[in-house]
């Protein structure tokens, strides 16, 4: 574990602040969904999966991620940060006295923060933290980089405070200002590509292959169906991960895509071989970024590698967007089929952020954390290990 701000001391928090009476985060689904969109198309940077409409359906019923808190901020009626929250024992069992991002069901838990008063927004995010009585705000999955992370550094540095850095990886993303024939060269190899080729001539020997994407509410509402069976027939479903197979899940996935549909910001693309789908992927679009959120494949077609194939023409698809500069693939760090393919890289990690001087709390909270990782990793390590060994066979041919 890593300090990730410098110690540069302006400000101590008030002792106002730290005696404030404790109030509880609102309910997630009471915050007003308009505020939300407009605070959302503000945003300093984007995340898809924070997004209202994604977010709302998540918390109405998936699976162990319903009924979170949120922290909001506000500026003159104008809504201008928000962080869904739960507690440090909802997520880890541990009864510690810190707020934790709340899983969006997406590996990206970075605030929204309005782009003109980023840091105005971060301190209050942190002062209504400290008011519910939290010692520390743990931001789970939070782009490291980006300038969302340097509000909340720059707000604790006036404080004499430093953010502590739990846990980082770096995973797959794709620079889509480049051309994508370009850039899918420089990736692959004139040799894999034409392998890949070779494949799709073969997976167009059962019907003429094209890539469709869905864009309306009732194009959608349409290919999520195809999404879910097409990932609830593979090793997903075999894991008990795929979406179709937990009611709420199923619930969340057709609301979430359906109603972002209807504000341009969810896609479903799909590969087709003739009327057979054999790959599906949906992808999330929040201001200049996409998010690739999950991939289901016919497996019966693995030979022919219908995800890599599908994962090239989206990369052409948003490489000609003229509306998108990047691409975050949301990927577990070390993916097989994508990491190869998209050659760019973003960090992501767990942040602790302390929120008063000299906590002796603080340390125990840090402490407790790194035991649970330190016990819980060799096991983890070990399932991880043969999961990807098992993962890898059956993704780099699909």
């Amino acid at each position: 574990m890593a300090d990730i701000a410098d110690t540069a001391l302006v400000h101590r928090a008030s002792k106002r602040d730290a005696a404030t009476v404790r109030a509880a985060p609102a309910p997630l689904a009471t915050v007003n969904a308009d505020a939300w969109r407009m605070l959302a198309d503000r945003a300093i940077e984007p995340n898809g999966y924070y997004l209202p409409d994604w977010e709302l359906a998540v918390d109405a019923s998936a699976r162990g991620r319903s009924n979170a808190s949120v922290i909001c901020a506000w500026r003159d009626a104008r809504l201008t940060g928000l962080l869904p929250v739960i507690s440090a024992w909802r997520a880890w069992k541990i009864p510690l006295p810190a707020l934790v991002s709340a899983d969006p069901y997406g590996t990206l838990c970075t605030p929204l923060l309005d782009r003109e008063l980023a840091e105005p927004a971060a301190l209050e995010i942190m002062s209504q933290a400290r008011a519910a009585g939290a010692h520390a705000l743990i931001l789970r999955a939070a782009a490291l980089d980006g300038p969302a992370m340097k509000a909340f550094r720059e707000e604790l540095r006036r404080d004499g405070l430093r953010p502590v850095l739990l846990q980082s990886h770096l995973r797959a993303s794709l620079d889509a200002t480049r051309d994508a024939d370009e850039l899918l060269q420089e990736a692959l190899g004139a040799k894999k590509l034409k392998e890949l080729r070779r494949q799709r001539n073969r997976l167009a020997d059962h019907g003429a292959v094209h890539f469709d994407i869905a864009r309306t509410p009732e194009d959608v509402a349409s290919a999520v169906e195809t999404f879910l069976q097409l990932e609830a027939s593979g090793w997903k479903a075999q894991r008990g991960t795929a979406l179709a197979q937990d009611p709420g899940d199923a619930a969340f996935i057709r609301r979430a895509t359906v109603t972002l549909a209807a504000h341009g910001q969810c896609e479903i693309v799909t590969l087709r071989a003739a009327d057979t789908p054999v790959a599906a992927g949906i992808v999330l679009r929040h201001r200049d970024r996409a998010f690739f959120f999950k991939l289901g494949v016919d497996e019966r077609f693995a030979k022919f590698s219908p995800g890599v194939q599908l994962t090239l023409e989206l990369t052409r698809h948003l490489c000609a967007d003229p509306a998108i500069r990047f691409a975050d693939s949301t990927a577990a760090p070390d993916h097989p089929m994508i990491n190869p393919i998209w050659r760019g890289r973003l960090a992501i990690g767990d942040v602790l952020i302390p929120l008063r001087r000299h906590d002796p709390v603080v340390p125990l909270i840090r402490a407790a954390l790194a035991l649970r990782q330190a016990i819980r990793e060799p096991a983890r390590r070990a399932v991880r290990f043969l999961r990807q060994c098992r993962e890898s066979r059956q993704e780099k041919s699909a």
